[in-house]
């Protein structure tokens, strides 16, 4: 397995060829009858949790509605809407373009971390991903795996290149690569790169130590916020 500061020093040459992904419909099917599956015992068991963190949310601002829906561009750049749970104020997206110019990262993608827009509790669902919980919809939706390169937004894959739209050729997940290798701490050509090295060496296996290491990520909060 490749090292992260390997992947990131040969991401140039890191072109995602089509016959490459045509020899993995075997893996696409396992992995969607798996993503099926940990999707619907997760929402089971992770119900509890599901429904404290929607009342938390709830009587922290009773105005708000508990689910944030944003259009995100899924995979051959279809838009689907994804489901978070809401950890900004109500008018977040109308004050953005007061804060873009405090970017903290260079690139097509947006991070502040001292988000003005993000509520109390919100900082802590962001923090250890709670936020994210209710992706396991879309995953069953089919719009989204549990591991894949995070869906861009819309206004991010304008400003793409041909090489940077190549984190667009499979369904996105809900974490992945990037997400476990320090998330926000990561520059946007670094995400690049590790979603391009998944792709490339993706594997039922591979998946699965994701999966570990996001469950950790999420016990050990590290790179988020």
């Amino acid at each position: 397995m490749v090292t992260k500061r390997e992947i990131i020093f040969s991401s140039e040459l890191l072109w995602i060829r089509s016959e490459h992904l045509l020899k993995k419909k075997r893996y696409e099917v396992l992995k969607r009858i798996i993503d099926i599956v940990c999707a619907t015992v997760g929402l089971l068991l992770l119900s509890p949790i599901l429904l404290f963190v929607a009342l938390r949310i709830k009587l922290e601002d009773p105005s708000c509605g508990v689910i944030f829906r944003q259009e995100r561009i899924g995979k051959n750049e279809v838009p689907f809407t994804m489901y978070k749970f809401r950890s900004m104020c109500q008018d977040a997206e109308s004050q953005l373009a007061a804060i873009l110019d405090k970017n903290e990262i260079e690139g097509a993608m947006f991070k502040i971390q001292e988000d003005p827009r993000v509520t109390h509790f919100g900082r802590f669902i962001r923090k250890t991903s709670l936020d994210e919980l209710p992706q396991l919809v879309n995953v069953l939706k089919g719009e989204m795996s549990l591991i894949g390169p995070r869906p861009p937004l819309p206004r991010e894959v304008l400003e793409y290149t041909p090489y940077d739209k190549q984190r667009l050729l499979v369904k996105p997940g809900c974490s992945g690569l990037w997400q476990v290798s320090g998330r926000n701490k990561v520059s946007f050509k670094e995400m690049v790169a590790l979603d391009l090295a998944y792709i490339h060496q993706r594997s039922i296996f591979y998946d699965f130590k994701l999966m570990a290491r996001t469950v950790k990520a999420m016990i050990v909060p590290s790179g988020s916020y």
